[in-house]
């Protein structure tokens, strides 16, 4: 038997066919059209199931639920989408949509959420209390508590991306300014990148970014700061520094056993990681204790939204 597992992001919309193992077996994906309404987006994923059904041949009879994590507030009640800031056209009942087109149990979750679930399942001692973050596109964090995913009253709980650690800084796409996101997403890191590039006309930046057919993204940042490169190392301290704030907010609040890096920069967690665990050390209020938060980098890499997604049914009301 299968589930099937949808993530649908800022950026990217990917789905996979998952096996009882946790195990993806077939795949795909499309760009996201920001500008898509809830009947586009539950089109756009009904189709991405049938090609996964039609890829392995595989009847829908053997499919036992489908999950979607999906951006903002996703209310498990009434199956609706009820505040994405990120992709705010897709506020509706994709659930209801979603099932009128295909007759199986529809799980509906926040992304961030789905993602840590995923993450969560991977690991093979459980922890009492887990929390990821998520740096993408925005900053997503899902906190999971004795095998429970931590939802809130309105199922809104978990948005820690929007915690201010600047008092009237930069404005955020949610309407506060200062946000977590506003610094720490990857979209923030390139955002930082591009401005020491307009200072620094001669820093190795410029090189990588011309083999990337004028494009700067985290990976590049990254690799420039590897080699060295001053300006790149410079842009990676001062934007760890702004998510180190944010970790030990988590931390100082929730003091879970493990805290989670995931989304595309974890990919340069060899870098991140030691820096991140430097800064956000000096920072929180339980410092000298004998046990603290371990800070890791996530493992499934992308994949942690799908698996997440598609084993929702497996997670504690």
């Amino acid at each position: 038997m299968y589930d099937i597992g949808i993530d649908v992001g800022g950026t990217g919309i990917a789905a996979g066919l998952v096996d009882d193992g946790c195990k993806i077996v077939a795949r795909k994906g499309i760009p996201t059209d920001r500008n898509m309404t809830a009947q586009a987006m539950s089109a756009v994923l009904e189709s991405l199931t049938r090609e996964l059904l039609a890829e392995k041949n595989i009847s829908s009879d053997q499919i036992q639920s489908i999950g979607v994590g999906v951006p903002g507030t996703a209310n498990l009640r009434t199956g609706c989408i009820e505040y994405a800031n990120n992709l705010p056209c897709c506020q509706g009942n994709i659930e209801q949509l979603l099932r009128e087109q295909i007759s199986k149990k529809i799980y509906l979750e926040n992304d961030a959420n789905a993602a840590a679930w995923g993450e969560y399942l991977y690991l093979g001692k459980k922890p009492e209390s887990f929390v990821m973050v998520t740096l993408g596109t925005g900053v997503g964090a899902g906190i999971i508590q004795d095998g429970k995913i931590l939802r809130g009253i309105n199922y809104a709980a978990g948005e820690l991306g929007h915690m201010t650690i600047r008092y009237n800084g930069i404005p955020c796409n949610c309407g506060r300014r200062g946000c977590l996101e506003a610094y720490a997403s990857g979209e923030a890191l390139i955002a930082q990148t591009q401005k020491v590039m307009a200072k620094k006309t001669k820093s190795l930046l410029w090189d990588l970014c011309r083999e990337n057919r004028g494009y700067v993204n985290g990976k590049l940042v990254f690799d420039a700061c590897r080699q060295g490169d001053k300006a790149a190392i410079k842009v990676v301290r001062k934007y760890a520094g702004y998510l180190s704030e944010g970790l030990a907010n988590i931390i100082n609040i929730l003091q879970p056993e493990v805290l989670c890096i995931g989304g595309g920069i974890s990919r340069s967690g060899d870098i991140l990681l030691p820096l991140l665990r430097e800064l956000t050390q000096e920072k929180i209020y339980s410092r000298d204790s004998a046990d603290n938060t371990k800070l890791v980098a996530a493992r499934l890499d992308n994949d942690a939204g799908i698996i997440g997604a598609a084993k929702l049914r497996l997670c504690k009301d």
